[in-house]
């Protein structure tokens, strides 16, 4: 997965510090905005979401997921980009565990693919010292460097 983020230039570097999480949310979406695979009514679905049901994208300490419906109009195409925050996004005041540095954000056309990406991101994240070495880079070198210890 890690070489999948690389080949399709689906990484980002977010060196600005997002005022909230709904700016993250918004920023970690850009790649696939630019990429045509969402439009703007995906990205607002995800922060009604979370607004909604509370910070569910957030699904290990550290890292989100930022996803909605596999059925939104929003959706044009199936992706996962990766974002990686320069600070720690803070979902929920006073809780540590909700807190995101890295965002791998979804979209998918139909629920098995939603399924699938959803499958493969949680098998990658399981390895082990993966989520450590991630939150360490900083430019597209130290990626190179990770995706070459990991070959994943």
């Amino acid at each position: 997965m890690l070489k999948y983020f690389y080949d399709n230039d689906l990484i980002r570097f977010c060196d600005k510090t997002p005022d909230n999480w709904e700016d993250a949310v918004m920023l970690s979406c850009q790649t696939l905005l630019e990429k045509e695979v969402i439009t703007q009514q995906y990205v607002d679905e995800i922060v009604a979401c979370v607004q909604k049901y509370g910070p569910y994208i957030v699904i290990v300490p550290g890292v989100a997921m930022p996803h909605s419906s596999e059925d939104s109009q929003g959706v044009l195409g199936t992706a996962i980009s990766f974002t990686k925050m320069s600070h720690d996004v803070i979902f929920e005041e006073g809780n540590s565990e909700k807190n995101a540095r890295l965002f791998f954000t979804l979209a998918a056309k139909n629920s098995e693919e939603h399924v699938e990406n959803i499958s493969k991101l949680s098998e990658m994240l399981m390895t082990d010292g993966l989520i450590e070495a991630l939150m360490t880079v900083n430019t597209m070198e130290d990626y190179q460097n990770v995706m070459a210890t990991f070959d994943l």
